[in-house]
């Protein structure tokens, strides 16, 4: 199994377009201890000629291009991208689905919740159903993709999308509005990769699902819950957001420290997470736990 990070950061990338906190103006004043991210997404491919995203970021044109195995080959239109598989409905993960609107075949994989997003909003219409076929994703149901790989969707806790919240919003839900996956190799040695890019919580059936894995690409959005209250950026806990924090007595350092993991990498990081810094107290207290930080064009091989 091979794969690519796409790109390693929260929704609004890393510097943020309109962001001048401490970790972002590291970025600005093009500091070398930090480096520019875009939004997440992952490619995935199971013979290394077929591949499958794993969510659509707005950036999606851009990591296509500096991306060599996804260049388009063969036929005067013929891309390797034959899916792509939705954690959520967030705009910072399905925007870039309007990118891939240039008559190619592909499929969409996601929870009925989500293709209702996409299906209710006009402007995913440019997405040619003679071409691109929409699948229903269930929880716990696998996907046979054919080309050397099989994906199992399972629910985590989260919320609804930010444009769909009204009124009081329930955090930590399990339900169809967030999704993590099991990526599997089907063609030699089984190798497995857990991508949760975005969960409330670190449950107990989450870390019993890692437990073995070659690989869990984890969210990493702040490193402690009340990050951006404290730096004046919002109202908002990373709870709030439906996101667990990496530091504290519930974070995801303490929840995972058991566990029989290969490797562990932190994506979705948010611009005001000080990890983003190269040898910041925040990153060697990551490392020094055995885990990564994620950044954009990382390459792995899971042999």
């Amino acid at each position: 199994m091979e794969l690519v990070i796409l790109g390693s950061a929260a929704g609004g990338g890393y510097p943020q377009w309109n962001c001048h906190c401490p970790v972002c103006e590291l970025a600005w004043s093009r500091d070398p201890r930090v480096s520019p991210r875009t939004q997440s997404g992952v490619a995935v491919s199971g013979d290394g000629h077929n591949w499958y995203l794993l969510n659509a970021s707005p950036d999606l044109s851009q990591q296509i291009l500096r991306t060599r195995v996804l260049r388009p080959a063969g036929e005067m239109r013929s891309s390797p991208i034959r899916g792509v598989f939705l954690t959520n409905g967030d705009v910072d993960h399905i925007a870039g689905l309007l990118s891939l609107r240039e008559r190619q075949r592909l499929t969409l994989f996601a929870t009925e919740a989500t293709l209702h997003i996409i299906r209710s909003n006009p402007i995913f219409r440019v997405l040619d159903p003679a071409f691109v076929t929409m699948e229903t994703l269930r929880p716990e149901i696998e996907v046979e993709t054919g080309f050397g790989l099989r994906l199992r969707p399972f629910a985590v806790p989260g919320k609804v999308p930010l444009h769909q919240e009204e009124g009081e919003v329930e955090i930590g839900l399990k339900g169809e509005a967030t999704l993590g996956f099991e990526v599997e190799a089907t063609q030699g040695r089984r190798r497995r990769l857990v991508y949760i890019p975005g969960s409330a919580k670190v449950s107990v059936d989450i870390v019993t699902r890692v437990e073995g894995a070659e690989l869990l690409i984890f969210d990493g959005t702040t490193f402690t819950d009340d990050e951006m209250v404290r730096q004046g950026l919002s109202q908002k806990t990373a709870w709030r957001m439906g996101h667990v924090a990496i530091s504290g007595r519930d974070g995801s350092l303490a929840a995972f420290a058991q566990a029989r993991i290969g490797r562990k990498i932190y994506t979705h990081i948010n611009n005001s997470n000080p990890v983003l810094v190269a040898g910041s107290p925040e990153r060697a207290a990551v490392e020094a736990a055995g885990w990564e930080i994620a950044h954009d064009g990382m390459e792995i091989a899971l042999e």
